[in-house]
């Protein structure tokens, strides 16, 4: 994949949060227009920074890709992993409360909640493996910060045949088709309706969720 050099005149980067600035706009931009779409200048503009400043921070736009691949799963963690549904003592609850939350989430233009990994590592799961992997790792760990959810509803249910682990990446793999779908389509609603599949496949598994009243 050819990489950006730094330029030649490079100037230190003002104090302030740049790498963060530059993280946010990569994360913005990416998902409107891809990987390949957006320049290093494109990029710095967004984030009102210099390109001297783009590559203090990073050694290459690959380098950035990755480190935002590494944001959006931190950014997934924060989102979820504290939601207070995940405190709540049925298992089934918090697993169908995360779908519900995923659900809600779906507003908007595709790419305002579509995945920032799942869009890169489509376009440079060949071209790119440090992306790659980097993606690999923020879809993977989300999906496997789940799993003990659906491991404890599968005990409490006593459910056969599947696995907490299985489920949760099969969760994760609905919702990225659902994604791929919605941009397909220009809208949220094919996503709805993946999520809606998967809501009542979820049901059929476990049963509805305990009366805790």
């Amino acid at each position: 994949m050819k990489t950006e050099s730094p330029p030649s005149n490079s100037v230190l980067p003002r104090v302030g949060p740049a790498r963060e600035r530059l993280l946010e706009a990569a994360v913005r931009l990416v998902r409107q227009q891809g990987f390949g779409g957006t320049s290093v200048d494109a990029l710095c503009a967004a984030a009102g920074v210099t390109k001297g400043a783009f590559f203090h921070h990073f050694a290459s736009k690959e380098a950035l890709g990755v480190a935002a691949a590494a944001a959006w799963g931190a950014h997934a963690a924060s989102l979820f992993d504290d939601a207070q549904y995940r405190r709540d003592p049925d298992p089934v609850a918090r697993v169908l409360a995360y779908v519900d939350h995923r659900a809600a989430l779906l507003e908007g233009a595709a790419w305002e909640f579509t995945c920032l990994a799942g869009t890169m590592v489509q376009e440079l799961h060949e071209s790119s493996p440090a992306i790659r992997e980097a993606c690999r790792a923020s879809i993977f760990g989300h999906a496997d910060s789940l799993a003990g959810d659906f491991h404890d509803a599968i005990a409490d249910r006593g459910v056969v045949g599947v696995t907490g682990i299985g489920l949760a990446r099969h969760v994760q793999a609905v919702l990225q088709g659902g994604f791929i779908m919605a941009k397909a389509n220009g809208g949220p609603e094919a996503a709805r309706d993946a999520v809606a599949h998967l809501r009542h496949y979820l049901v059929l598994i476990f049963g509805e969720e305990n009366d805790h009243d």
